[in-house]
């Protein structure tokens, strides 16, 4: 019993200094989990920390779903849709960024 409540206090001590587990943005895990030999653990984690800093979460898991389908990009690019283009501007504009943050 002293052994289970020493260890808990333990736990419960080490527990603050210990970081909250990261979580991967929605651009993070698509980069990781496409097929393309250029998609490094490091690069998915910058790419996806640039999208964090750029997109809200909402865009970065619509601009995730580029991974599985490239048309959708190209549809919403040549979108009419005013809010289409309001999203691809800010795409672009995370793309701009994070080719410059995160080139190897």
């Amino acid at each position: 019993m002293t052994k289970f409540l020493l260890a808990a206090v333990t736990a419960m001590l080490v527990m603050p200094v210990l970081p909250p587990p990261a979580s991967a943005s929605p651009i993070e895990t698509a980069c990781l989990r496409s097929d393309r030999p250029q998609a490094t653990r490091a690069l998915c984690r910058c790419i996806g920390s640039v999208a964090q800093s750029t997109l809200t979460r909402s865009e970065q898991r619509r601009a995730a779903r580029f991974f599985r389908d490239p048309q959708m990009a190209q549809d919403i690019r040549m979108s009419k849709s005013d809010r289409d283009n309001a999203f691809w501007t800010r795409y672009r504009a995370f793309g701009a960024a994070a080719e410059q943050r995160c080139a190897m």
